[in-house]
């Protein structure tokens, strides 16, 4: 045998002994960003800054949809109409996301670049202010749940026997707002200090909370009474605010990051305008997704309950799926708001190339399993023929787009995190306001392609972000914006 042969033989026992350390030292760093640790993002290796807080935040994303994911579960036992219920409160319920998201940009773009300058204590200061505009926003937002719950309902195109029977889910969950409102504030102030791991580990509690409350109230479990799909809504509600109990103690002890003081609880206006013109941006780009998603059920809503039903899981699974990938975009925004405010503005570009890369692959896996195995996961949630049909049709079309959605979402969250909510706001205004309904409601409602018209909508108009996303960024400019 040949001398090379012998020497490969030879240095076999270190090769698979540095494959072993390294093995061990990606469990270590795995352990770490789960348990969470002081780390200076804008000077360790951007590999390991990515990995330390994409972990936690693809985890706490994973968490903040299981809380839809429950629901559908076990209100689905209650037949379509509830789950329809579900689906259609859940459309609305995305105004409350999106001012959550929007509330959560603001926070993120201005702690993280404080938090890259050094300056901890107006990080607080800044994460005072938003939970103030976070409460002030809840209130206006939770009066249509109390008052105008069922003609809500009525307005989405539910059938009065769906709204006589389930219209106080859709009450419970928008007047209880603020819950959600503060669990996404405080993680985004939780998030842009570094700390990603207590954010995820706040949504643990909450949604193990959630599912033991869920079959409880539904159900009627033990000394629970029987309520329905009312009982899911109050299980998720008393979760979410438990969780938001927690956050507050974790910010006033300041045992993890920033420490919240109560003089900092005061209006100052200076700090507070920032906020709200840069959440302004952000809560903008979200409603103008997300009530064009409003606008898609109501499209939807024509083909009888069972096709919402079908839409109405397969979007809860395509979300679940999504989420990871937005908590590998958070990561990518905290990255750029701390080098950009540590005077790095290179170093913050290539952590968003790198976090888009590893974003395409993530997903174009996740979307690969969805294809070719929908039956899979639609029939967890339900057994009806028609409905797992319908759903499985849904689930297939829109996950062709899943590489795109995973590219656009860094290239949103990268700017986002440079403090300039106003341009992914004009994206979204023109990918889904004038290109995604359009393109739906002729596809769907005056060619033969019906519900199918709505799915092929969606993918063009995520994958046209991404392309829009991919220009802007890779021209620069928001590498120089002031925050």
């Amino acid at each position: 045998m040949s001398q090379n042969y012998y020497e490969r033989v030879k240095a076999l026992p270190g090769i698979l002994h540095l494959k072993l350390l390294k093995f061990r030292k990606i469990l270590a760093d795995i352990v770490k960003a789960i348990k969470g640790s002081e780390q200076d993002y804008t000077n360790i290796r951007l590999g390991r800054a990515i990995f330390l807080l994409a972990v936690p935040m693809v985890l706490e994303m994973a968490m903040e949809s299981l809380f839809a994911v429950v629901d559908i579960f076990f209100v689905s036992r209650l037949g379509s109409d509830a789950t329809a219920t579900v689906g259609l409160t859940e459309s609305m319920m995305t105004i409350v996301y999106a001012i959550g998201f929007g509330l959560s940009a603001g926070t993120t773009a201005i702690i993280s670049r404080r938090i890259g300058e050094k300056n901890k204590e107006d990080a607080s200061l800044a994460a005072s202010q938003a939970i103030i505009a976070g409460i002030f926003m809840s209130i206006f937002l939770a009066l249509p749940g109390i008052f105008f719950s069922q003609d809500l309902l009525r307005l989405m195109g539910a059938s009065e026997k769906l709204i006589a029977g389930n219209h106080m889910f859709t009450a419970i969950m928008l007047s209880g707002n603020v819950v959600i409102l503060l669990l996404f504030i405080i993680n985004a102030a939780f998030r842009s200090s570094g700390d990603a791991a207590i954010a995820m580990r706040v949504l643990w509690y909450a949604n193990i909370l959630n599912m033991i409350l869920d079959p409880c109230f539904i159900f009627g479990l033990g000394p629970f009474p029987e309520l329905g799909i009312k009982g899911a809504a109050i299980a998720t509600t008393t979760g979410r605010c438990l969780a938001v109990i927690y956050q507050l103690y974790l910010l006033f002890s300041g045992k993890r990051g920033i420490k919240l003081l109560g003089s900092q609880l005061r209006i100052r206006w200076k700090v507070l305008k920032k906020i709200i013109r840069l959440s302004l941006g952000g809560t903008l780009q979200n409603l103008i997704a997300t009530t064009s998603w409003v606008v898609m059920v109501r499209i939807i809503s024509v083909f009888g309950s069972e096709v919402v039903a079908g839409y109405t899981i397969a979007i809860r699974i395509i979300i679940f799926s999504l989420l990871p990938s937005w908590g590998l975009s958070n990561a990518a925004s905290t990255l750029v708001g701390q080098n950009l405010g540590a005077g790095k503005p290179e170093r913050a570009e290539k952590a968003v190339w790198i976090t888009g890369l590893v974003n395409m692959i993530v997903m174009g896996t996740a979307g690969f399993f969805l294809i070719i195995f929908p039956q899979v996961f639609i029939k967890i949630f339900s057994c009806d023929p028609l409905v797992v049909a319908k759903g499985i049709v849904c689930l297939k079309m829109v996950s062709y787009g899943f590489v795109f959605y995973g590219l656009g979402m860094v290239m949103v969250q990268c700017i986002n995190g440079a403090g300039d909510t106003f341009t992914p706001t004009c994206i979204n205004l023109f990918c889904f306001w004038m290109l995604e309904i359009p393109i739906a409601y002729f596809l769907a409602i005056h060619s033969h392609f019906g519900e199918n018209g709505v799915y092929t909508a969606i993918v063009t108009a995520e994958s046209m972000i991404a392309i829009v996303g991919f220009v802007i960024v890779k021209r620069g400019k928001w590498k120089f914006k002031k925050v």
